[in-house]
């Protein structure tokens, strides 16, 4: 009876500890492809935010079944709208909103809507100009730019540096525009 007893328990542990692994394998383990259905999902809602503009840059990454959001906007409301959009996405756990909410300045607004003639005004750049979704952000924060985005070729990335170093009021120009690969 002791025997059989002691026999039980240690089934009864052992299915415990191989259920306890078979949940924290399903919560962490993510297949590849559903990482990639998260992924595509996040890009869709972060792309129909319907205040997400050329003056607001939002990355993210997955990793399994969490969302980091990361990036600058220059509305407090468009932080909370990405993170609200993207933790119902079937699939994510958590979300870690990361997002930099730019600060208020009328010296800002103008640089940024200097910037944006200036790139977007650009014979050779204006390509870029078609559609509501802009691949080329403007980041505005005390008086400093980032480009960030996506360009077809090395000279529309210079030509973009070019005319954004030449806005007066603009303290520096940092450039993270990645070129498309074909």
């Amino acid at each position: 009876m002791k025997n059989l007893f002691a026999v039980l328990l240690v089934a009864f542990a052992g299915m415990t500890a191989f259920s306890q692994m078979q949940s924290s394998d399903q919560r962490s383990g993510v297949s590849p492809k559903a990482e990639q259905n998260i992924m595509r999902e996040v890009r869709h809602e972060i792309l129909m935010l319907p205040y997400y503009g050329v003056f607001d840059a939002i990355g993210y990454t997955v990793n399994g079944r969490d969302v980091t959001l990361t990036g600058s906007v220059t509305r407090d409301s468009l932080k909370h709208d990405s993170e609200d959009a993207v933790k119902h996405i079937e699939g994510v756990e958590h979300v870690n909103n990361q997002i930099e909410v730019l600060p208020v300045s009328p010296m800002d607004d103008r640089i940024r809507l200097a910037e944006f003639r200036a790139i977007y005004g650009e014979p050779s750049l204006q390509k870029y100009d078609l559609g509501t979704i802009k691949p080329i952000r403007i980041i505005v924060k005390n008086g400093h730019v980032d480009l960030e985005g996506v360009v077809d070729n090395e000279g529309d990335k210079n030509l973009a540096n070019i005319r954004a170093n030449g806005v007066s009021g603009v303290f520096s120009v940092t450039n993270h525009l990645k070129v498309q690969k074909p």
